[in-house]
């Protein structure tokens, strides 16, 4: 890589270090401390609601160990700190959500932190943040949420789910939902048994510039891991054309067997209709195992979209599931691109990818870069479509390269499809 496009990748890596380095939890002068706990001594309040109906702009809330029964709903700036992550609980047992960030409410809301909770069984979002900027979510526990998960007719529906959410009915909005966010960060959170993972998209405003980072997002079963969707604008938007998920940066993450019941990849970039846009993201160091769907999936199905100038770099993948559908491949897949659209400027570099029939599978018009990846087996490059993918530098899993089976050399991946390649490594990466 050279150019705009390095610069763009080093700047991003360069943000990544430097939010997860140093997590600053910065008051405004003046700002105090507001105490929770179930019995209410000691001059706390009984619950985090009551806590945050007291509170100034720019207060810290400290929650004492205990579970608390409720919907907590943020309209300022403000610090929400649990004791103990295992110990402190936010239990929204026949509730919408556990915690809602309402920058729709409350426009130009920014400076939230969440932190050291569990949050679970909620019939929607375990954590719904919306229309809000620099917003911190670390360190913190979600586990069965999206309660309100049914099936009418073989599919599944999430009744009641609010309608600026255009396109949630699938899975309740997962555990984290991040929708017309930016500048914010997602870090350090277990996050398992919801029916979906992490979720940004743009329903009620572009999602960009999100930072999400070493978070463990396991067993969700009924969609994928990591999920940035770009779709239809909700009523309260304030466009009729859809905003777009863009410049967020995907890092260091384990997303395992997800979608194992539904359909889920660990990490999916979807565009669901015309206009539909998710662009300049950036996925990278991530492992991604197990899952139902290959460990990343980009799909756009239908024309004038745009996936421009995705980069996927450094992921550990193995042992996914094939994608399905009119993303079909006929075998399990590490990556799969799919797009109606023309595409450009699209990466995949460093990937290291293994028991997998297909290392990536591309069907784009356009050209990608599939280089200095590893490939153990089966097909390392399967190009479907007639757009044309650049395979230097890739390691096939023998010396012999992408010709070794022509070559009845054992143990080499092979390439299929228009697939340029003049030189490959001769030795596995170190």
């Amino acid at each position: 890589m050279e150019g705009k496009k390095d610069k763009m990748i080093h700047t991003h890596i360069a943000k990544v270090v430097t939010v997860a380095a140093v997590v600053v939890w910065g008051l405004p002068l003046g700002a105090a401390t507001v105490c929770v706990n179930s019995s209410g001594q000691g001059g706390c309040q009984k619950t985090i609601g009551a806590a945050v109906a007291a509170a100034s702009k720019g207060d810290t809330i400290n929650i004492a160990a205990g579970t608390y029964k409720e919907t907590v709903t943020i309209g300022q700036t403000l610090a929400l700190i649990g004791t103990d992550p295992t110990k402190t609980i936010i239990d929204a047992t026949g509730l919408s959500n556990g915690i809602i960030v309402d920058g729709i409410g409350n426009p130009g809301l920014n400076g939230v932190v969440i932190s050291g909770l569990t949050v679970q069984n909620a019939n929607f979002e375990g954590i719904l943040v919306t229309n809000s900027s620099n917003i911190t979510i670390a360190g913190n526990v979600l586990t069965g949420n999206n309660k309100g998960l049914g099936f009418a007719g073989g599919m599944p529906v999430c009744p009641g789910i609010p309608s600026f959410e255009t396109n949630e009915g699938f899975d309740c909005g997962e555990a984290i939902h991040l929708e017309g966010v930016q500048h914010s960060t997602v870090s350090n959170n277990s996050i398992t048994l919801n029916a979906g993972g992490i979720l940004l998209s743009d329903d009620t405003g572009a999602t960009h510039d999100n930072l999400i980072a070493g978070n463990s997002v396991i067993n969700n079963p009924s969609d994928c891991g990591i999920t940035l969707a770009s779709h239809v604008p909700a009523a309260n938007a304030g466009s009729t054309s859809p905003l777009g998920v863009y410049n967020n940066t995907v890092v260091g993450n384990t997303s395992s067997q997800n979608g194992l019941k539904g359909e889920g990849a660990g990490v999916g970039l979807f565009a669901s209709d015309v206009g539909t846009k998710v662009y300049g993201n950036i996925i990278v160091n991530n492992v991604l195992t197990g899952n139902d769907l290959p460990g990343i999936a980009v799909h756009g199905h239908t024309p004038q979209q745009n996936l421009d100038g995705n980069v996927f770099i450094g992921n550990k993948i193995s042992g996914n599931g094939a994608d399905t559908d009119d993303a079909f491949t006929p075998t399990t897949a590490g990556i799969m691109f799919l797009s109606v659209s023309p595409v450009s400027g699209t990466v995949f570099e460093q990937n290291s990818i293994d028991t997998e029939g297909i290392g990536i599978a591309w069907n784009a018009p356009g050209e990608a870069k599939i280089q200095r990846n590893s490939f153990s087996g089966g097909i390392g490059i399967y190009n479907f479509g007639a757009g044309t993918v650049n395979g230097e530098g890739n390691w096939w899993g023998c010396p012999a390269g992408p010709i070794g089976p022509s070559l009845f050399v054992v143990g080499c991946s092979t390439s299929f499809g228009p697939v340029t390649f003049n030189s490959w490594a001769v030795a596995a990466p170190k």
